[in-house]
């Protein structure tokens, strides 16, 4: 199976791979369902108000305020519902575990595991991993459901915590919900079963960062005269060598400070804008790496490009690989450079902040409540089961009775 074929059969590529209209279509969609629940909520906890007061309510001057006109709901749009979730999810890319907070496997691990582990790249740590797993977990769950419905944080560490467990890199309840202030046990997990839905119990994400490594190691060993062409290619290791000079400009040191510091950059987009923008839903992890290596330094990627479609029959899937990568890298840098927003951007958060509070559905607020409801359901249909499976077995027994016993042989 290929690479191709391999990705293809993913989870991530046939669930969560959109084109922009389909994309913008599902958050209208999903916007304007959860619009109207909003407004159904609203209104039945109005009518429950109503019910459960003693008398109607009577002002000065002889009106009933109780039945009061209804004022028409000022819900989120589809781009303010965008920002405030691209602030969340900053927030999670931010977030710094504590040194005395433990994020790996729960058994011990040899001296030499530990060593490999330290020597990983930056952007390989278990820290990063884990938090570009759970912004991606974070806006696959608000394609189909709204910031009206589940406030973004209370998602957020639930995201967070799940991630540490898909992404393998364990760490109690206790001790990771004592990062956030205000937060207990109890509403960490609360949303959990609402999330792993949300997500479609899919919880693989394939993201760009070890493609880049290894294109970046691909490239290194292309310029030390290493470099192996494509099978089928009829390209030495000392063309390969010549092609990276003359785009990197210079010899051998020249070739790797500047791999080096486009390197660098790179991981800083797929640490960021990547995580930030609708990339992982447009565009496949190759793309996306060879999309922030176009942006850090385009002659290195448009090299690396060709030495794997060299043939002259391949010229017309270079070019649109190329147009793609194009379309990738403008998408990648229309993300601000920083994470935190500028202080006109804190203020339209600010306001979409209390606009939401006027819309949040009520009924869905109190999520450890509601989890625990479930659970008492769950218990009650439990004991349900169980009494039914008992009392049919008690009739068969009845039913046995009345003929009396088992004939014997």
């Amino acid at each position: 199976m290929s690479e191709d074929d391999s990705y293809r059969a993913s989870t991530q590529y046939r669930l969560w791979s959109f084109t922009p209209p389909a994309l913008a279509s599902l958050r209208s969609s999903t916007n304007a369902l959860a619009a109207d629940r909003v407004r159904a909520a609203l209104k039945r906890a109005r009518e429950a108000r109503i019910s459960n007061a003693s008398a109607p309510n009577i002002d000065g001057n002889g009106t009933n305020t109780s039945t009061e006109s209804e004022k028409e709901l000022d819900c989120l749009t589809v781009d303010e519902e965008q920002k405030l979730l691209r602030f969340f999810c900053a927030k999670i890319i931010e977030h710094d575990f504590p040194t005395n907070v433990k994020v790996g496997i729960p058994f011990p691990v040899p001296p030499q595991a530990i060593a490999r582990l330290s020597s990983l790249p930056t952007l390989l740590r278990p820290h990063n991993l884990v938090k570009a797993t759970a912004v991606q977990y974070m806006k696959r769950f608000y394609l189909s459901n709204s910031p009206m419905t589940y406030h973004p944080k209370q998602i957020m560490a639930v995201a967070l915590f799940l991630s540490t467990k898909t992404e393998h890199h364990y760490t109690s309840l206790k001790a990771f919900a004592a990062q956030f202030p205000k937060v207990t046990p109890e509403e960490v997990v609360a949303p959990e079963f609402l999330l792993t839905q949300g997500l479609r119990f899919t919880f693989d994400v394939k993201h760009p960062h070890r493609g880049l490594e290894g294109g970046v190691m691909e490239l290194g060993a292309i310029a030390d005269g290493k470099g192996v062409g494509v099978p089928g290619q009829a390209i030495t290791a000392k063309e390969l060598q010549e092609g990276i000079f003359k785009a990197g400009g210079g010899n051998i040191n020249d070739v790797h400070k500047r791999l080096q510091k486009a390197h660098g950059k790179a991981k800083d987009i797929l640490k960021t804008s990547a995580l930030l923008t609708d990339a992982y839903f447009l565009y496949t992890p190759a793309q996306i790496w060879l999309s922030a290596l176009l942006i850090a330094d385009e002659p290195l990627a448009l090299f690396y490009v060709g030495t794997k479609l060299f043939s002259p029959t391949a010229e017309q899937v270079k070019i649109k690989l190329i147009t793609t990568l194009r379309l990738c890298a403008e998408l990648l840098k229309s993300s601000p450079a920083t994470l935190n927003p500028t202080s006109e951007e804190m203020e339209e958060l600010k306001r979409i902040g209390k606009k939401l509070y006027g819309c949040q559905n009520p009924e869905k607020v109190d999520l450890v409540g509601l989890n625990q409801a479930q659970k008492r359901e769950a218990e009650v249909d439990e004991k349900a089961v169980k009494k039914r499976k008992l009392e049919r077995e008690n009739s068969m027994r009845e039913a046995e009775s009345v003929f009396g016993g088992e004939l014997g042989k």
